[in-house]
């Protein structure tokens, strides 16, 4: 049975100035049931750097707070950003400072700390992991670096676009999972370890299981996995995309792909289901970033489609 998908559609520009705060537009539209979510009028004007990865920081009102990332490969562009998404106001995008290490070069992902408020880990591409503190304070433009690290059981070829944090009932031990993205032929390869932080804040996984992964849906030029979230439950929700290349067309889907946690044991189980479910296609955008606002149903949706800019929509998805 089709259900109606409300989205709101948050289309980045670009800013008047190096370090202005970047105005956002907000574009409401409807789309009828999960098997396709048309792009709003104007996406084509999007200039601004897409959306690679977020996190949702914390809920305001009927909105969010975020902290997004963004795929920069060149000196000085932004790296990582604030974005407040006020439903009926236009959302702001404030970008940030990257402190206390060299700018990273390709991130994709990020997500918060569990047990560790205002401390992130972003990811690049390479497996190269940031934490890093942003206090959310609107004086203070900066995120400083506390750390860098190595995912474990990197193989070659890995290209990597998704990482999730999940806390568990044991204290200061979480389940981390990230994924190789895939591509066409070659499926995604998701991995799972149980992760603590040591006295020094410094991530200590332990032993990493690993499964293959094809996304149901695109069919043609997909990554199988371009980002991941863990919901309450421990579902696996995984988004992929078709990208031909710069000029599109993009398209997209978010999907249920297993679930992730420890068993009594403490061990991590990681089970993806035999016929992974499509949950909401999204037709001209190429999703790249995915995360549940908490104590909701919404997803926050990030896309990058590159010469249209960055746009970030929201659905029910989790739970």
């Amino acid at each position: 049975m089709r259900r109606t998908a409300r989205l709101r559609t948050a289309l980045v520009r670009t800013a008047a100035a190096a370090g202005a705060a970047l105005a956002v537009v907000a574009v409401a539209l409807t789309a009828q049931g999960t098997q396709r979510q048309d792009p709003g009028p104007g996406d084509a004007t999007a200039t601004a750097p897409g959306i690679s990865g977020i996190t949702v920081t914390r809920r305001t009102g009927g909105g969010f707070e975020a902290l997004v990332v963004h795929d920069s490969k060149k000196p000085g562009e932004p790296r990582i950003s604030r974005y407040a998404h006020r439903p009926g106001k236009a959302p702001r995008v404030v970008p940030l400072d990257w402190r206390g290490a060299g700018e990273p070069v390709d991130l994709e992902a990020v997500d918060r700390v569990p047990g560790r408020p205002g401390e992130y880990i972003a990811l690049a591409s390479e497996g190269i992991g940031y934490r890093v503190r942003d206090a959310g304070d609107a004086g203070d433009a900066g995120v400083e670096v506390l750390d860098l690290f190595p995912l474990p059981a990197i193989s070659e070829g890995d290209n990597f676009e998704g990482f999730a944090l999940a806390p568990t009932a044991r204290p200061g031990v979480m389940v981390a999972v990230w994924a190789d993205r895939g591509q066409d032929d070659r499926p995604a390869t998701l991995y799972a370890a149980r992760m603590v932080l040591n006295q020094y804040g410094e991530p200590r996984f332990g032993p990493v299981r690993t499964a293959e992964l094809r996304a149901p849906y695109p069919a043609l030029d997909v990554r199988h996995a371009s980002d991941l979230t863990i919901t309450a439950t421990g579902e696996l929700l995984v988004s992929s995309a078709s990208d031909p290349g710069d000029e599109g067309p993009f398209d997209s889907a978010v999907y249920r792909a297993g679930h992730v946690g420890l068993d009594d044991a403490g061990t991590v189980r990681l089970t993806l289901a035999e016929a992974p479910r499509t949950k909401a296609t999204f037709e001209g955008h190429k999703v790249e970033a995915l995360a549940c606002v908490p104590g909701t149903r919404q997803a926050a949706i990030g896309t990058d489609d590159e010469a249209n800019g960055g746009a970030l929509l929201t659905a029910a998805l989790c739970g």
